[in-house]
């Protein structure tokens, strides 16, 4: 035994460890709206950071034979174009010059035209909420389908605080921190081809699975569905993309392959880029699904289970609550009626501006 342990030692591939720093670039031009470009750099396998934002770069849009649309820059290498109305008998691509002088440019793409999303529909199933896409092309024409969506729900902290801790003294709290909304979006490729079908209809398209206890079917739930016509080199390269990062980990998962985008670089052929860019409009449709809705039998999760409430006496105020982390709830009155202490918890527990925000979304019914 001793002598088969002294025989393992870690493998550790040079891959893990490589100083490679390719440019990675993540979005599509929206062909009926503002694009969103992002770029950054990769990272050796053992890197703990995340991918830095390529920042001062100049990216355009540019039309085959046409103008150009110029991206401007944000936060963390994210680049944003005005609302756009792309020709859509006209091809694209989108074009990068860093600051480094490196220039990039992905293929001319043809601009696809997206057929409106019929309906979002969904299912109380034993488990969770099923959240479904049904659409369809009458003219036979996409069969290469992808969908992202943005997630808003409502909800509450446990304690509704009437004071606050203001200019060094207690005072009436003058806004509502006890009711916040709060968002997400997808992290996942959703992808769906018709091309072997012989009608161009997508059916019951899952979208996401909500589980039958989370606080984000509280009270109220809101989805935005965001879709988009693929080419099929599009479809194909999300494809592989959604192999290489989501279907891996078992036995039976297909083997990571080499994602092969339409992006290259122009100063230096030989270096890999990351990224496709398609061209495509958006369609979205929303929903909104309410707690009386769904089985009366679903429970929710408490997140808020460790909070509770303390006192805090008056000589104490001070100490207790200037840093922020603790905040008044309420008076403790005694049987005269004065004031001689206040309830308090954490942060968190009282503010759901900690989570979320108070600002309710202007689509929110």
């Amino acid at each position: 035994m001793l002598i088969l342990g002294s025989c393992v030692e870690p493998y550790r591939p040079d891959v893990i460890q490589a100083p490679n720093n390719y440019l990675v670039v993540d979005g599509f031009i929206n062909s009926n709206g503002r694009t969103n470009i992002r770029l950054s750099r990769t990272l050796n396998l053992d890197g703990a950071n995340i991918p830095p934002g390529e920042a001062n770069a100049q990216v355009l849009i540019e039309e085959e034979g046409g103008p150009q649309f110029r991206l401007v820059q944000g936060n963390n290498g994210n680049y944003t174009s005005q609302p756009l109305q792309l020709n859509p008998i006209r091809r694209y691509r989108l074009r990068i010059r860093t600051a480094d002088n490196q220039e990039y440019a992905s293929d001319f793409v043809e601009n696809k035209i997206t057929p409106p999303i019929d309906s979002i529909s969904w299912k109380a199933e034993s488990d969770g909420l099923q959240i479904y896409a049904n659409t369809h092309d009458a003219a036979q024409k996409t069969h290469y389908y992808r969908w992202k969506f943005d997630e808003t729900w409502e909800f509450t902290t446990p304690f509704y605080s009437v004071r606050e801790y203001k200019n060094n003294q207690i005072t009436d709290r003058m806004i509502n921190v006890n009711r916040c909304w709060r968002g997400s979006n997808s992290t996942t490729i959703l992808i769906n081809s018709t091309a072997k079908l012989s009608q161009d209809v997508v059916s019951e398209f899952p979208i996401i699975k909500i589980p039958s206890n989370s606080v984000k079917i509280k009270y109220k739930y809101s989805i935005l569905v965001k879709q988009y016509a693929q080419t099929k080199e599009a479809y194909e390269y999300a494809e592989t993309l959604k192999k290489n990062t989501e279907n891996i980990g078992t036995l039976f998962d297909p083997l990571p392959t080499q994602l092969t985008g339409n992006i290259k670089c122009l100063s230096d052929p030989a270096e890999p880029v990351i990224g496709f860019v398609s061209v495509a409009s958006e369609e979205v449709k929303r929903i909104f699904i309410k707690r009386g809705q769904l089985p009366i039998f679903w429970g929710t999760l408490d997140e808020y289970s460790y909070c509770a409430l303390d006192s805090v006496e008056l000589k104490d105020v001070a100490a207790t609550f200037a840093s922020g982390l603790v905040l008044p709830v309420n008076d403790i009155l005694n049987e005269m009626g004065s004031t001689i202490g206040y309830t308090a918890s954490s942060a968190e527990c009282v503010d759901c501006r900690v989570r979320g925000t108070i600002v309710r979304p202007d689509f929110w019914e």
